[in-house]
């Protein structure tokens, strides 16, 4: 069975590269993503825009059943943020596709781009780089695979920055587990000295039984939900604005229980008052439940050696933006992770997201006090 998608307005076409990804020149589509995502080459529009379209722009409703075009661009008057939030759709249709199609054995999972056969987490590694340097509108652009800021070509006033996870929990393809798609985009040309808070949107693609795409942007309420239909086509079919009370726990990184005693009383807690466990081993799914069901909390915590794994930059600050767009909370056990700096592009950290009412318990567990309870500003302002 193959996929083909319908062209789509203000994407572009790619090209092939090394497995040490270098940009290229533009020229005809040659690769597997310019082949099955049918997309073109216009030119980014420009930057300026009249305040009357942007003001037409931000009062037209977004609505349930919207095409994913349809509704960026009533979400958002930034045309060149449309543009990229599209082209990384394009992208994520195609990896979905390859990740369900893997042929796994031995110790990677594989599949076919263009000539080459590749382990699933890199091939979705090209495809996003890919979309990113033809959206044209991208500055610069780093991955958790290739941990270095690579010149996509783009502009820097009006263009934007992205990091991103191409596939995280790729060490469960094999087991036929949901995994994903996770990235920030930051304005201009700085992935380092901003803060989570800073992003202009942010988004992940789940490849599960449903392939979906949760984005949320700045200047937009609610984190939302697209379905990607047989046709190809991604459909608006949820927001949410609140993550209320519920007793449902992710707990990650649980060895550090060994010589955190305070994570392990929080554990205990969770067990002792029968809250439902919840938990995949792939973060994406872990923190999407939680969105999607409005209820619960996930937890990733450190411990003297049990040491932090999360990036910030390409996997903790995304989700967290995607969270409290959503109405939910994260912290780092003393602040939103939004309002944590990002000093260096590996730079790691413990999480947790969830309801308010969690995160303060997190909080008061971990470190004797909460931020929340006692009245103050709750994380960064998005």
């Amino acid at each position: 069975m193959e996929i083909v998608a319908t062209r789509s307005p203000g994407c572009c076409a790619a090209v092939s590269f090394s497995q040490s990804y270098r940009p290229k020149a533009s020229r005809p589509p040659t690769t597997f993503y310019g082949e099955s995502v049918r997309v073109n080459t216009a030119r980014p529009l420009s930057a300026r825009r009249s305040k009357a379209a942007s003001r037409a722009a931000l009062n037209t409703r977004c609505e349930i059943g919207d095409s994913l075009e349809e509704f960026l661009t009533k979400a958002t008057p930034d045309k060149n943020l449309v543009r990229l939030l599209i082209c990384m759709g394009e992208a994520m249709r195609t990896i979905a596709f390859k990740v369900r199609t893997a042929s796994c054995g031995g110790t990677a999972c594989v599949n076919s781009f263009g000539d080459e056969q590749l382990a699933v987490d890199m091939l979705a590694n090209k495809l996003l780089f890919e979309a990113l340097e033809y959206s044209h509108v991208c500055k610069y652009a780093c991955s958790e695979e290739v941990p270095e800021l690579q010149d996509m070509g783009g502009p820097v006033e009006g263009g934007f920055s992205v990091a991103f996870d191409p596939l995280d929990g790729s060490s469960i393809v094999d087991t036929n587990f949901t995994v994903g798609t996770i990235f920030g985009v930051w304005p201009g040309d700085k992935l380092t000295g901003v803060t989570g808070g800073d992003q202009v949107a942010a988004a992940m693609g789940i490849y599960g039984p449903r392939t979906t795409y949760i984005v949320a942007l700045k200047d937009c309420p609610g984190t939302h939900e697209f379905l990607l239909l047989d046709e190809g086509k991604w459909q608006h079919v949820k927001d949410t604005t609140t993550i209320g009370e519920g007793k449902m726990f992710s707990p990650g990184n649980l060895r550090a229980t060994f010589d955190n005693p305070e994570y392990d009383k929080l554990i205990n807690y969770y067990v002792k008052e029968k809250y439902t466990l919840r938990y995949t081993g792939g973060m994406v799914p872990d923190v999407n439940q939680i969105i999607v069901k409005e209820k619960g909390i996930f937890t990733n915590v450190t411990s003297p050696t049990a040491k932090a794994k999360l990036r910030l930059l390409f996997e903790v600050a995304p989700l967290g933006f995607l969270m409290e767009k959503a109405g939910g909370h994260s912290s780092d056990g003393k602040q939103s992770v939004l309002d944590k700096v990002i000093n260096e592009l590996d730079e790691r950290t413990q999480v947790a997201y969830g309801s308010k009412n969690e995160i303060i318990r997190f909080e008061e567990t971990l470190y004797g006090s909460s931020r929340l309870a006692a009245g103050a500003t709750v994380g960064a302002a998005v």
